[in-house]
């Protein structure tokens, strides 16, 4: 299939510096309810990255996202939440972006473009056969993420691609793409609007099936998160409420005594 970069038409939207907000709102609103539909298309793929990812860390491997832009902050937003929803390493999950911390915030000039830091990148933390490399991309063009991905798959690595055009150099690189096609934005190229909240929805369902999987959830509930402000504190009294059927007076006890709803509940049964 011919390689059409869908990101980059143009928007089916006009003179959109004419449109009052409500317009300009509605507008976006109506494009934005796409994403989901383009994301449920493409289950088929996310479920097969998901069971390589799951495999992987069960074996003591570690996942890595590596993009450019905005692709990049994502994937280093959702990574960074790992150790605090599920209580895992800081090392399990872990996200990398062309140009460094500082393109975090700030546009790194030609960062994306290079074919030779991507892997720098992954060497750093001593990549192997036991990880999982996800390329994250909306154009699924970027040399940076396209070149890493070669030489993981040289090196043995599987490799994932999360992109929003079909049949992108990016996916033909991965082993394993994810293809949400959301279409033209409503700014035309801007692929931080739907092409963003695709990945951000891909990238939710990655991590969570596999913290899931890996144990990190009891029922529904977070019993590994990490009590690091009041509200999660107030969040873990409530579960062993509910759980062990006693008042917030005790349940803060527990977790005071035992540090997280998990060793509370361990211990409380022995």
């Amino acid at each position: 299939m011919a390689f059409i970069k869908t990101t980059e038409q143009d928007s089916k939207y006009n003179h959109l510096e004419m449109m009052s907000v409500s317009s300009l709102l509605r507008n976006m609103n109506d494009e934005d309810k796409a994403v989901p539909i383009a994301v449920e298309k493409s289950l088929g793929q996310i479920i097969q990255l998901t069971a390589q990812i799951i495999a992987k860390l069960k074996n003591g491997g570690r996942l890595f996202y590596i993009g450019a832009g905005t692709s990049g902050r994502l994937g280093i937003l959702d990574a960074s939440e790992c150790p605090p929803t599920f209580g895992v390493s800081h090392e399990l999950v872990i996200g990398l972006i062309a140009g460094g911390d500082d393109a975090i915030r700030n546009a790194v000039e030609n960062a994306e473009d290079s074919k030779t830091q991507g892997w720098l990148d992954l060497q750093e933390h001593k990549i192997s056969k036991n990880d999982v490399v996800v390329g994250i991309a909306a154009s699924g063009t970027t040399p940076y993420v396209i070149a890493a991905l070669e030489k993981c798959n040289e090196n043995g690595i599987i490799t994932g691609a999360i992109s929003c055009n079909r049949s992108s150099p990016l996916s033909n690189t991965a082993q394993f793409p994810i293809e949400v096609i959301v279409g033209p934005e409503f700014v035309t190229g801007s692929s931080r609007m739907k092409a963003g909240t695709a990945q951000k929805l891909v990238l939710n369902m990655l991590s969570t099936a596999t913290m899931i999987q890996l144990g990190k959830v009891k029922g529904n509930k977070m019993v590994d998160m990490q009590l690091s402000n009041n509200k999660l504190v107030d969040r873990g009294e409530k579960m062993l409420v509910k759980e062990l059927n006693i008042d917030q007076e005790k349940a803060s006890e527990l977790l005071q005594k035992f540090g997280s709803v998990r060793n509370v509940l361990l211990n409380h049964k022995s």
